[in-house]
């Protein structure tokens, strides 16, 4: 070799790759990375957007559109839609306030029967509260 050429060896591109397959490895066995608050997050998100879909087409179609709660299946489901699950782990709760079960119902006006939707799992909770005087969705991450 002379003096000026720069490269690397075919040993010392083994080395590396080798440590770049150990760590792969490593990472790889772990297998997905999950994080309770993220799926406490995915999950009020995914009730949230259905309570405000509710709403939105009640107000749109002039007709009172219901949202469903499975608290067995853990999911929701807005009238005329498929159900959608909550991520793995996460359970939920509904206290409507005004005796509807474990449906909240939204008014063409915008109002609706009100409730709270508990969520909880991972070690963590979150409400999602559903004003009965204005329809107005917000989430609440518990202590």
């Amino acid at each position: 070799m002379r003096r000026g050429e720069r490269g690397f060896t075919l040993i010392e591109m083994i080395v590396v790759l080798a440590v770049l397959a150990m760590v792969g490895g490593l990472v790889l066995s772990r297998g997905p990375l999950r994080s309770g608050a993220l799926d406490m997050r995915s999950g009020a998100g995914t009730v949230s957007r259905a309570l405000r879909l509710a709403r939105s087409r009640a107000i749109a179609i002039n007709q009172p559109v219901g949202v469903r709660f499975d608290p067995k299946e853990a999911s929701v489901q807005v009238a005329g839609q498929a159900a959608q699950r909550l991520p793995g782990g996460i359970g939920l709760g509904v206290t409507p306030s005004t005796g509807q079960g474990l449906t909240i119902l939204f008014m063409p006006d915008g109002s609706s029967s009100g409730g709270r939707v508990e969520l909880a799992g991972a070690g963590r909770t979150a409400h999602v509260d559903v004003d009965w005087l204005t329809g107005r969705v917000s989430v609440i991450d518990a202590p």
